[in-house]
């Protein structure tokens, strides 16, 4: 079955009400960008287990060098995705803020309750 409308038929409401809510998009595509890169998805992920870790911890979770790690928690940072704390000689990074937690939880529960996302798009 060929997933296409049969026929051509615009809907100018709905078509205007949903147009009228795009801008409201602006910087979304790069919150999703930046969680799309692996290794700042799992930084993030550890993050809503562990609400604070310090860069060479995450170093070890991700299984990198803390230069790495860093490079990766300075882009989160910079999309106000994750926040940074120094204590003394070392620095904590935590996720900015509760939407960001909610984001990679539901991502992960989504992925969990059935088929991967890329055997979706096979189909």
């Amino acid at each position: 079955m060929e997933e296409v409308c049969e026929i051509t038929k615009i809907h100018p409401e709905a078509v205007d009400r949903v147009q009228q809510h795009m801008a409201e998009l602006d910087g979304v595509a790069a919150l999703f960008k930046a969680l799309a890169d692996e290794t700042r998805l799992k930084i993030a992920y550890a993050l809503t287990i562990e609400p604070e870790m310090c860069v060479c911890d995450i170093a070890a979770v991700i299984g990198s060098s803390t230069a790495t790690a860093s490079h990766h928690l300075r882009y989160l940072r910079e999309r106000d995705l994750a926040k940074s704390e120094r204590k003394g000689k070392q620095i904590y990074y935590s996720l900015s803020d509760d939407h960001v937690r909610q984001l990679v939880t539901i991502a992960n529960e989504h992925v969990k309750e059935g088929v991967p996302v890329e055997q979706n798009l096979s189909s």
